[in-house]
């Protein structure tokens, strides 16, 4: 699995490529990969915090970032130094005082520890033994660059590109004529002023009889190390380290029996908040190869090797603590990337559904979508007071037909943000591994990047994307005290399409994570009216190719809407639905309205009529739900319309719920003419009674801004209410502080 050693065989999906938080996809050629005039107070606040989100965005993109042009124009990037560069970077050796190059750098991890940053990596160097270069071999060390994690940004890139910059060894290979050791993967945590680096290694032996380098046993070593500020200045002085030690004994006897090998994941390793110290793992099973952890519960003295495994084949793992005691760890499986969860400290492990649902990534006919959208470095932070997950994932620029760009993602397991792109790929450059560290107070990414000439690792201060994630997280914060100030139920609350809109065909997601596409229609207070053929709006919650990843979707949500019908249509009229991504608008659950003043259902394809009828010019909450990916409900005022029926899973139709859309429907013929005012998505089945608090808050809101309204349906006047007015007057002062503004 694992080995770097031509002669030992191993399945092609567990090479050393595809491990420690890597994403994207690989050169031909490359090793294989594992596979918002009654202004009320919360009102005036999204008003003003609508100003401050748009200055913050203007501001951010100064200084800091470097500006790339491409099909869609200047993009701004963060500024990267060169910690690790081949042939270049000077290396000290474990023992002694002079440093030399390496050919290779790769597999990044970082850490932060007693005020110091430390980036580690694989260095490859050249070998020769009888007289040849180890064909099929790749010694590797475990070499470290020490940063202050307190100094400016520009003093950090002052430092590294100094000539007296100075790498280090921390785990040397120990060769000899006819055996080689050699290291891989490293994996570290921090706790307090310890590091703790945990990696792999190989052992091989040169057979004369057969003239060829075979195994000759693996191992998992752990080194830790303490670090301390230098008070001369001196950089190797800032950590100092203790000898490897060996853990293979810490595996039980019959456990080590079945195993052919167990290797460091790479990447980071965590401290959850009982101070258990976890790092995952990959496992070569006597018949299969799986993920697993270890762990250690008296500050690495000791460490347990649960025998509880992932689901076989499924490997690269990269695993976070969310709730107390839960680990969640994301793996690639053979046809998709899922995510799992145990709560036993690795004795069992189960599919963690709708959780990290940014993540999921099914299999396509003939597109191994996971390889290209795999997960990178994750991390749980938290950020202005809400714990988050933070997350790197390849995702879309604009224009471009390639996920090519490398995206960094926020959730509170609710809603997905993206920030970026931190890096654009061309045909010469692509981002490899990386990993994140969010610590005192700011964000760093370390990444691997690679052309035909070199691998090179390289640091990155997120400083403008911090801002942002800020900025949102503060959005949804106040959001949601607005709702539950209403009563609106908040739990699983992901997006709310309302009163705020952009060039009359954007309709603005007010969580800032979604937003919808509107054509032919006109806006009026709290939402759109559609009227004629083609008039819809479609909101892409779980579209790749739109950098929106909510595949909770494929298997529960509730979407809750307020319509309102001005006309008999002359046919059956699509109102609102959830539509699949198979490129033909099949829609999977909807709502329709017929000339005969009935509701109609859609499962599945199918439509029914139902004994249940409409009336001209009379408000409408309608609700779709999806329960458990297969029980689809339809809701009219509290009221289920029809029965519940049970319609086939994402993964039996071969595709997924791509989107919902209202007012129209993809490629229908029969002309629209209704209003759909406030819309909100949750990533859960609501309860009838939450229906109705959702309903309640939404009269109480059309109550209240109509007291002192002037005029908000009118077409061309916009928003008409005060809330709509101060969001466009603050939008436009924003748009005057810079000159491009990008709203989410």
């Amino acid at each position: 699995m694992v080995s770097r050693v031509a002669a030992v065989k191993a399945p092609n999906t567990h090479n050393r490529r595809g491990v420690t938080g890597s994403s994207g996809r690989r050169r031909e050629g490359r090793e294989s990969e594992p596979k918002r005039p009654n202004m009320s107070r919360h009102v005036f606040t999204s008003a003003v915090l609508l100003l401050l989100v748009v200055i913050m965005t203007c501001c951010a993109t100064c200084g800091a970032a470097a500006a790339v042009e491409g099909k869609s124009g200047a993009v701004q990037l963060p500024k990267w130094v060169d910690i690790f560069v081949p042939e270049k970077t000077q290396v000290l050796p474990k023992e002694g005082s002079k440093s030399g190059v390496k050919k290779a750098f790769a597999a990044p991890s970082l850490v932060s520890a007693g005020g110091v940053m430390v980036a580690f990596a694989e260095s490859l160097f050249v070998y020769i033994v009888h007289e040849h270069n180890l064909f099929g071999i790749k010694p590797y060390e475990i070499v470290a660059g020490y940063i202050k994690a307190a100094e400016s940004w520009p003093s950090i890139v002052a430092e590294v590109n100094a000539t007296t910059w100075r790498t280090h060894t921390v785990i040397g290979s120990r060769n000899g004529n006819d055996r080689l050791c050699y290291l891989q993967r490293p994996t570290a945590v921090a706790r307090d002023s310890k590091v703790f680096l945990l990696v792999g290694s190989d052992t091989t032996r040169y057979d004369s009889d057969d003239n060829m380098w075979v195994k000759d046993g693996w191992d998992i070593q752990l080194v830790e190390g303490v670090a301390t500020q230098s008070k001369d200045g001196v950089q190797s002085k800032l950590v100092s380290w203790g000898e490897p030690k060996s853990l293979l004994k810490q595996i039980l006897n019959h456990t080590q029996d079945q195993l052919r090998d167990v290797v460091t994941a790479g990447g980071s390793g965590i401290v959850m908040q009982n101070d258990t110290l976890v790092f995952p793992l990959m496992v070569n099973g006597e018949k299969y190869p799986f993920s697993s952890i270890t762990y250690s519960t008296d500050k690495g003295n000791n460490w347990v090797f649960p025998e509880g495994i992932s689901p076989v084949g499924c490997l690269d793992p990269r695993i976070t603590e969310w709730e107390t005691g839960q680990i969640l760890m994301i793996v690639q499986c053979k046809d998709d990337q899922s995510v799992f969860e145990s709560r036993d400290m690795g004795k069992t492990w189960t599919e963690a559904i709708g959780t990290l649902s940014g993540v999921w990534v099914m299999s396509q006919p003939g597109v191994r979508l996971y390889k290209i959208f795999r997960v990178g470095a994750l991390i749980t932070a938290t950020i202005e007071g809400r714990k988050v997950m933070l997350y790197t994932q390849r995702g879309y620029t604009s224009g471009e037909k390639e996920a090519n760009a490398l995206y960094l993602w926020v959730t509170d397991n609710n809603r997905t943000f993206h920030v970026g792109p931190l890096f654009l790929e061309d045909n010469v450059n692509e981002t490899l591994a990386n990993a994140l560290l969010y610590s005192d107070g700011a964000l760093h990414l370390l990444k691997e990047r690679a052309n035909e000439k070199d691998e090179a690792i390289s640091l990155a201060r997120l400083t403008e994307e911090l801002n942002t994630i800020k900025s949102v997280l503060s959005t949804w914060a106040k959001l949601d005290a607005s709702f539950s100030e209403s009563s609106t139920p908040t739990a699983g609350l992901v997006g709310f399409l309302s009163n705020t809109s952009s060039g009359g065909n954007t309709w603005i997601d007010d969580y800032r994570c979604v937003n919808a596409a509107v054509t032919k229609a006109s806006k009026v207070k709290n939402g759109f009216k559609f009227t004629g053929t083609g008039s819809m709006a479609t909101w892409p919650v779980n579209s790749r190719e739109d950098n929106r990843q909510y595949s909770f979707v494929n298997h529960r949500f509730t979407i809750v809407a307020t319509v309102t019908i001005h006309q008999v249509p002359k046919g059956s009229t699509p109102l609102l639905g959830a539509g699949l991504g198979d490129g033909h608008g099949a829609k999977i659950i909807g709502l329709s309205h017929s000339m005969n003043k009935t509701w109609e259902t859609v499962f599945d394809g199918k439509k029914m009529t139902s004994n249940t009828t409409w009336e001209l010019g009379k408000e409408y909450q309608v609700a779709l739900m999806l329960q458990d990916g297969h029980k689809g409900y339809v809701y009219v005022d509290g009221v289920i319309v029809g029965s519940p029926e049970n319609i086939r899973t994402p993964e039996t139709l071969g595709h997924e719920i791509t989107h919902f859309y209202f007012g129209g429907g993809e490629g229908d013929i029969n002309s629209s003419d209704v209003t759909v005012t406030n819309v909100f998505l949750y990533n859960r089945p609501l309860s009838v009674g939450e229906l109705k608090m959702v309903k309640k808050s939404d009269d109480k809101k059309g109550n209240d801004g109509g007291k002192k309204g002037n005029g908000g349906g009118k077409k061309g006047k916009g928003d008409g209410s005060m809330r709509g007015g101060v969001s466009r007057l603050l939008l436009l002062l924003g748009l005057g502080v810079c000159a491009f503004v990008a709203l989410y």
